[in-house]
């Protein structure tokens, strides 16, 4: 479960799926992340149906502590993105942790 997915493992993977040539899965995947960036840019939530949704959150300035020296400093205020999944995802995890 440590192993980690990659972009180019996601594109072999769909090009064997379809057989669409690996070419043309990656120029789609990679229209995709832009139009999903463009729409958090512009403060969009964006939802897709059976994974989760990414919204853009403010978050406030606040102190935080250096953990090794303890000393405070200001953490700027900014924005950031959050993901929720959706609930047949959560489902899906969770019946990996009851098995």
């Amino acid at each position: 479960m440590s192993s980690t997915v990659t972009r180019a493992l996601i594109t072999t993977a769909a090009s064997d799926a379809t057989g669409i040539a690996k070419s043309d899965v990656n120029a789609i995947g990679q229209r995709m992340f832009e139009l999903i960036g463009d729409a958090l840019k512009a403060g969009q939530t964006v939802k897709l149906t059976g994974f989760g949704t990414l919204a853009v959150r403010s978050r406030a300035e606040r102190i935080g502590r250096n953990p090794r020296t303890g000393t405070e400093h200001r953490i700027t205020p900014r924005h950031t993105v959050v993901f929720t999944p959706s609930a047949k995802l959560r489902e899906a995890l969770d019946s990996l942790v009851e098995s």
